[in-house]
Parts: C-alpha cells; structure tokens; sequence
C-alpha cells in the first residue's frame, strides 16, 4: 500500500521497533466506500464475537470519518479510550466533529469535550447487536458523546432499542 501511494511509513530508531502508517490523501478518498462496507457489515453480518475471538475495536474507530454523519452545528471533540486488557494496552482516539466532517486521530490533537471509557468488552457490547452502552463511562458533554456513539450503532441495535 507505501509502494501504491495509498499510506506513509515512518519508521523510528527506538528498542523495540516502531514503524507508523499513515493515509495519504488519495487514500482518504476511500474513507466513504469503506465506511459503507463497514455500515453494510454493521447491518448485515454483525453478530457476538465467538470465544476466544478478537475484535479489533481500534478498527472499528478509525472508520469513524465513513461511518458517522455528524448533526449540523454539533462541533467538538471525543476521546474514545479502550482500557489495557492482558497484552493489550490502553489505547485512546480522538474523534473531532467540526464543519460537517469528522476526523480520527491516535497522537493527539483537540483537548476532548467529552471522553467514554471501556474494556474491549463493554465497547464489544456497545457496539455490537447488543448496543448496550451500560458497561462504559461517559464523561464531559453528554450529547456530544452521545452523538458518536449512536453513529457507530448497528441500524438494527438502535432500531431493537427504540422499540423497546
């Protein structure tokens, strides 16, 4: 994908190895194709992980820019935090919504308005069938958050949950 033009690759002199990727701009005009994968999977395929298998949610946010279709005039910036879980560390992404557009990032950036919390498995949970987001901590702006995580929900977890 370097050789291809679709990512950046800087490698850093560091014990142990670090290598970072990053799109390029002519990658990023894949972001809505495949955030309507990601959509179509949400609806379509989505079920429980099965035991023993791992959900990359990592994954599932840097899409956010395909997935979420931020209200007009909702602006700020959410910082997503999946806590460490055995050999996994704790990671955190911002998601800022600003003019229309939604942008992701993993180094930083806007302070956060508004910050959730939670082990893979609560996010699982939330994001997945269940859409169940009692298992996470949800501080700062509540709409904000709120707004970000409805836009990641399966189309059928938040139409179960409505009707209930």
């Amino acid at each position: 994908m370097v050789a291809d033009g679709l990512l950046t690759r800087q490698r850093y002199r560091e014990v142990p190895p670090r290598v970072d990727y990053e799109l390029t701009e002519r990658s990023r005009e894949l972001i809505p194709v495949l955030g309507a994968l990601a959509r179509w999977g949400y609806d379509w395929t989505w079920s429980a992980p099965r035991p023993g298998e791992d959900v990359n949610v990592g994954a599932i946010f840097r899409l956010a820019p395909g997935l979420l279709e931020p209200p007009a005039g909702l602006e700020g910036t959410v910082e997503l935090i999946v806590e460490a879980d055995g050999d996994h560390p704790e990671r955190q992404y911002l998601v800022t919504l600003g003019g229309g557009r939604v942008e992701v990032s993993e180094v930083g950036g806007a302070t956060p308005t508004a910050s959730v919390r939670g082990t893979v498995a609560a996010w699982v949970r939330a994001l997945g069938p269940e859409g169940s987001t009692e298992s996470l901590q949800i501080s700062g702006r509540d709409g904000l958050a709120g707004a970000i995580l409805s836009g990641f929900l399966r189309k059928g977890a938040a139409a179960a949950s409505a009707a209930a």
